[in-house]
């Protein structure tokens, strides 16, 4: 099989990841590649099936990511790897950051204070958005370091509407610094607790991720009209599930605030119509 196909087969399967909308032909194969990556290495990090081989299995990709990064690959992910290094400037250092972040998901299940967690989000989420730009030609720092903050903030939002789903695998991304300043208790957390403590900690979590969006919105004004629908979208979609929390009155336990196909259409129709605003 083609290697390129063989990323395409494992991209497509995942329907709620919509990889090549909109993606012009000349950089699809090497996203395909890059979701193929990752996609396999948080399977690796959080699928039951390697619940006794995680660190092995991320250790072995990372091992493989070094051999593609010297033009040796045995598997056809790799393979394809391999061609998008020789064929673009897309550094692997990248992809390696990718695994220190699910390696940290393995060894680390608390975070003292919010610097601690932006280091996370440096490895877990900036990668993504850095090597994007970069195989679309976008290569200028200060572009990498606006879609820092939007990655940053999509990391973010991921993580205050995941809270109940990341405490069954006894993992807390809300800073623990953030807990005492607004006096709720992991205890408290692991009741579940909404109580006026959790929304004001989660109403200063979402206005300080809510500001990262923001600072990263002037990233649009440089990109191609086909990559601006797309950074968008993946802009306007977590500020929608923030707003979600908000009208919840901030119990994501009792609801995940989620979108579904017709949110993310119309968002992408809100888009196409340029009414995005602050």
């Amino acid at each position: 099989m083609n290697p390129f196909q063989y990323c395409e087969n494992i991209a497509r399967h995942d329907e709620n990841f919509p990889v090549g909308w909109f993606v012009p032909k000349s950089v699809r194969k090497y996203i395909y590649a890059l979701y193929a990556f990752a996609r396999t290495a948080d399977d690796f990090a959080d699928e039951p099936q390697f619940a006794e081989e995680r660190m092995s299995r991320l250790e072995e990709w990372s091992e493989r990511l070094k051999k593609a990064s010297r033009g040796e690959a045995d598997h056809p992910l790799f393979e394809a790897l391999a061609i998008t290094f020789r064929e673009t400037s897309l550094p692997p250092q990248l992809l390696a950051d990718l695994l220190t972040a699910f390696r940290m998901d393995l060894t680390k299940s608390r975070y003292k204070d919010y610097s601690e967690l932006e280091q996370y989000c440096q490895y877990s989420a900036n990668p993504i958005g850095r090597a994007v730009l970069i195989l679309y030609g976008h290569e200028d720092p200060r572009l990498l370091e606006l879609s820092d903050r939007i990655c940053t903030g999509i990391q973010l939002v991921n993580h205050w509407q995941d809270i109940g789903i990341d405490l069954e695998k006894d993992r807390v991304y809300l800073p623990h610094e953030d807990l005492r300043r607004f006096g709720y208790s992991y205890d408290d957390l692991q009741e579940r607790r909404v109580n006026d403590s959790f929304r004001d900690l989660l109403r200063f979590e979402i206005g300080r991720t809510r500001d990262l969006f923001y600072a990263g919105q002037p990233l649009f004004n440089f990109l191609s009209r086909r990559l601006r629908w797309q950074v968008e979208l993946m802009w306007t979609g977590p500020l929608k599930i923030l707003e979600r929390i908000e009208l919840a009155d901030y119990d994501i336990f009792r609801l995940r605030p989620t979108l579904n196909k017709i949110d993310f259409l119309r968002l992408f129709a809100q888009n196409r119509l340029g009414r995005i605003s602050r």
